[in-house]
């Protein structure tokens, strides 16, 4: 079949998710049927540079040999086994390298995507303090914007109206603290001569209900799905401390920026700190399998263990640790150490920085942004077109050339992957800047 027989089949029974049918019928999107490196090939054998690693999983792009090898491996050896009461070395080994990566003393509970391992933090972080005693501590706070998944503990802890009134009663949103929204700075403040002022309300929400918090949940350094809004490390080294000093555990959401994304393995570590809980997703596996986490410190996992009261966390996925996913994500974490992955990003990052920097002198551009492997460009209107149909002009203007991107609203962005070669992430950068000049 050609892409259009898929599109007509496609349009008939195919429901997409985060995607408006009236676009969809409208549109001559890719089919994709195969992938290599930094680029997808759809059916009619055009070339895309993936230029948001397929949701921002696909860290070390596509195709990879070793872990591609790692699957085909493990699929012949054993193709599931549950971990309940039981287990495989798989689990077992990752769960090490994971434990190893974070600092140590943690425990790993196994999830399937994103959202279930928030779903597992949101859970653990609540079950604790009523083991510990303490059942008023029963709320978790997050930043205004934040966004953990679409699952209904998720959207408690990210509640947008915009796309989530329909199930305002069945869920049950959780306090949203006002957080850092750099572009709006009442102060004008820069990187430079910050003076965090925007963290005022964290603080005082902190101190006055944190008798009533079991937690606090972050995006580290960057609220993705909300438009990319990227913030200083300052900021969360603060709300850490300030956690640790109200007893509030700190539950730190890697899904989209762990594994080298913003130039350090973990986000985290740009603020220096601990979280109580990290949830891993996305790239755990290079995007080739489902499987994500949470890392629980162990003094948090002590208040599970049984006796003196029975005090078990009843809480699993079918899929958790699921033997294939594991060895993909084995597999993944050897090829981040043999591609020296970290070692190459500064450079990479510099590259987008500087490429990018031209874009912020437009009239037509709110401003720039970078952080590691993320450019994103915040737009205004012109010549009577909407931020908003400007960035979807954008996305099929550089679609046309061989590039996917996917806006958020009136932002575009970059977040190829981490494997890009210098003179492949120049001709991107080249493409996407020209793509916001000829729509400005």
């Amino acid at each position: 079949m050609d892409s259009g027989s898929y599109r007509e089949l496609d349009r008939e029974v195919l429901w997409h998710p985060y995607t408006d049918y009236q676009e969809l019928m409208s549109e001559d999107f890719p089919i994709i049927e195969r992938a290599k490196g930094i680029y997808l090939f759809d059916v009619d054998g055009k070339k895309y540079l993936d230029a948001i690693s397929s949701w921002w999983a696909c860290n070390l792009g596509h195709g990879d040999e070793e872990i591609i090898e790692a699957i085909r491996n493990q699929s012949s050896r054993l193709q599931h086994s549950i971990l309940g009461n039981q287990s495989h070395p798989g689990a077992v080994q990752l769960a090490e390298r994971l434990v190893e990566l974070t600092g140590g003393e943690r425990k790993v509970h196994y999830g399937s995507d994103g959202a279930s391992a928030v779903e597992i933090a949101l859970k653990i972080a609540l079950q604790y303090w009523h083991n510990s005693g303490r059942p008023e501590k029963k709320n978790i706070a997050y930043l205004a914007g934040d966004y953990h998944g679409d699952t209904t503990g998720a959207l408690s802890v990210g509640y947008l109206p915009k796309f989530h009134k329909p199930f305002r009663e069945f869920v049950n949103p959780q306090p949203a603290v006002k957080g850092p929204d750099c572009f709006n700075c009442p102060e004008n403040s820069t990187p430079v001569n910050c003076n965090l002022s925007c963290y005022q309300p964290a603080k005082e929400f902190l101190d006055k209900y944190s008798s009533q918090l079991a937690g606090f949940i972050v995006e580290p350094l960057c609220q993705a799905a909300s438009g990319i809004n990227i913030y200083p490390a300052r900021f969360l080294c603060r709300l850490a401390a300030d956690c640790l000093h109200n007893d509030v555990l700190l539950i730190d959401d890697e899904i989209a920026m762990g594994f080298g994304r913003t130039g350090k393995f973990w986000a985290y570590q740009h603020a220096d700190i601990e979280p109580d809980i990290i949830c891993v997703g996305k790239g755990l596996t290079g995007g080739y399998l489902p499987l994500s986490a949470a890392l629980v410190k162990n003094r948090i996992f002590s208040a599970f263990k049984s006796p003196p009261a029975f005090r078990t966390f009843f809480h699993g996925h079918t899929f958790a640790g699921n033997p294939i996913a594991a060895a993909a994500g084995l597999a993944n974490l050897d090829r981040f150490v043999e591609l020296k992955i970290l070692q190459k990003i500064a450079g990479l990052s510099d590259l987008i920085e500087r490429e990018l920097k031209v874009l912020g002198d437009l009239d037509t551009v709110r401003g720039v942004r970078t952080l590691g492997m993320i450019g994103a460009v915040y737009l205004d209107s012109s010549s009577g077109s909407s931020a908003v149909n400007r960035a979807v002009k954008i996305k099929r203007l550089l679609r046309d050339q061989g590039v996917l991107i996917r806006p958020l609203g009136s932002v575009v962005y970059l977040m190829p992957p981490l494997i890009i070669k210098p003179t492949q992430l120049i001709g991107l950068l080249e493409l996407f800047v020209e793509a916001v000049k000829q729509t400005a």
